[in-house]
């Protein structure tokens, strides 16, 4: 392309209100997690910014949602094309933002022109029901945007985890007020703004606020907001669930999870290692849907770890944008810190270290741990790290009742040549998301997706579930004529 996206570096001004402008919280330097060098410099904004931007959602949000719903499609595939037309630019930035490599880039790249594509053709769908009723009288459900809608996404994949929220919610007639976290603001919200200020959506219609927790809480206290879609940590969620409760807010919670990968005797030792190895290691474990417990029969547990820790010791790690390298960096000192406590308690608790443990600066080992059980940090806390955790089992009861110790309930998967015995064992299993034959990272954009327990409220994102998510029910009925009634 001629002209870069980026050429705002360093990004000084915020998007709300209408405008690129000068938030009131100063300005938030963006490090790059594989160099600590400062990637870029972003507006912060105050809880002063965000209501602000709340009101402004709110005064353009009807005008929105009766925009010819063509129109409103055209607008998003416009923005879908912008990516595409700065494929490789986004890709890089993303990979050097949140720490990637270069391929997980251009899967966010691509996952977004893909869900700008559904929201298009989500703007031209039925959104009602006609309904049985009595005669001389039409009875019918309309799905009606809850207004403005608050979106607060994580750092993992920013891109990802804001768009697939913002282009339904945007979709169904609804404004969205964005705060993407600090550390990815960019990518989890500046990037989008663009695409869609250069498709023509008109001002106002979203906003991007990068802030703290005051405007996290801002955004949930705000009387203009009717729901918050929020992803991130179950104890961040835990806040924006009781603060959206007080207020009577709708809110669909994306949280954590302890996820295990169950391997039963007949896999396939080479084909279980690999899926091992991804669902463990891809983005160095920092995704909600990590295999963060791999349970392995006791029969074929010693030569599978051999073959896991194979992978570990030659996964190459380094900076993704000089380095062809499988692992890169953390996305800050203080993750780091936390994953390597877990990992060094339960070697002191009784497991063994067979690969990795280590670390320079921000990039962990990919890491082997056998002998896990519960009770120990490594069997009971998500470690969002590069760490495979080995818990035998004799039976597949045993291994159901591992599976299910946790107060998560995200994603499972279990790997075997008997289908039957797989689907049995899935059934007992307390997850959103269910994998037969694969690994626990999964998620294609037109699935509905959502956990139980502290992986979220039951609420689900994307797909068939969106329409659900960000509108709701009225119920309308007219009379040819109005009748009286016996009083």
């Amino acid at each position: 392309m001629s002209n870069s996206i980026l050429v705002q570096q360093p990004w000084k001004d915020c998007y709300f209100n209408g405008a690129w402008q000068t938030a009131s919280g100063g300005v938030l330097k963006v490090d790059e997690p594989a160099t600590g060098s400062t990637l870029t410099s972003v507006g912060l904004c105050n809880a002063d910014d965000m209501y602000q931007a709340c009101r402004t959602a709110q005064a353009v949000q009807k005008s929105w949602a009766q925009c010819n719903p063509r129109d409103r499609a055209e607008i998003f595939r416009k923005a879908a094309q912008f990516f595409q037309d700065n494929f490789d630019e986004c890709a890089s930035f993303i990979a050097q933002e949140t720490g990637g490599i270069i391929p997980k880039g251009q899967h966010e790249v691509k996952e977004a022109i893909f869900i700008l594509q559904l929201a298009a053709n989500m703007a031209v769908e039925p959104n009602g029901l006609i309904l049985p009723s009595t005669p001389g009288r039409q009875s019918y459900a309309k799905r009606i945007p809850h207004g403005v809608v608050g979106v607060i996404s994580p750092f993992n994949f920013p891109l990802i985890l804001s768009i697939r929220s913002i282009a339904p919610a945007l979709a169904t007639g609804n404004t969205v007020v964005s705060k993407p976290d600090p550390q990815t603001p960019v990518t989890g919200g500046f990037l989008l703004a663009l695409a869609l200020e250069h498709a023509g959506l008109p001002k106002g219609v979203f906003q991007v606020l990068p802030g703290e927790a005051e405007a996290g809480a801002a955004l949930c206290d705000a009387p203009e907001v009717g729901m918050v879609a929020f992803t991130g940590s179950t104890a961040a969620g835990r806040k924006v669930g009781e603060a959206c409760g007080r207020n009577l807010k709708k809110v669909a919670l994306e949280l954590g999870g302890k996820n295990s990968l169950i391997i039963l005797e007949d896999a396939d030792l080479d084909v279980a290692a690999s899926n091992i190895a991804w669902g463990a290691y891809f983005h160095q474990g920092q995704i909600c849907m990590a295999s963060g417990r791999v349970l392995v029969h006791h029969s074929i547990a010693q030569a599978l770890t051999e073959k896991i820790v194979e992978k570990a010791t030659h996964l190459p790690v380094g900076n993704p944008m000089t380095d062809q390298v499988a692992i890169g960096p953390m996305i800050n000192q203080r993750q780091l810190e936390r994953a390597h406590g877990i990992v060094t308690e339960t070697i002191a608790a009784g497991a063994t270290l067979e690969a990795g443990g280590t670390y320079e600066d921000l990039f962990y080992k990919p890491t082997v741990l056998t002998g896990v059980k519960p009770g120990m940090r490594s069997f009971d806390e998500e470690i969002f790290a590069p760490v495979v955790s080995i818990t035998t089992f004799e039976t597949d009861e045993e291994a159901v009742t591992y599976a299910n110790d946790t107060e998560y309930g995200l994603s499972g998967a279990i790997i075997t040549n008997d289908l039957g015995r797989a689907q049995a064992i899935g059934d007992q299993l307390h997850v959103g998301l269910l994998h037969i034959n694969d690994q626990t990272v999964n998620d294609e954009c037109t699935n509905p997706f959502g956990g139980c327990g502290n992986s979220g409220n039951g609420n689900s994102v994307c797909g068939p579930s969106d329409w659900d998510t960000y509108t709701h029910w009225q119920w309308q009925t007219t009379k040819t004529q109005a009748t009286p009634y016996p009083f």
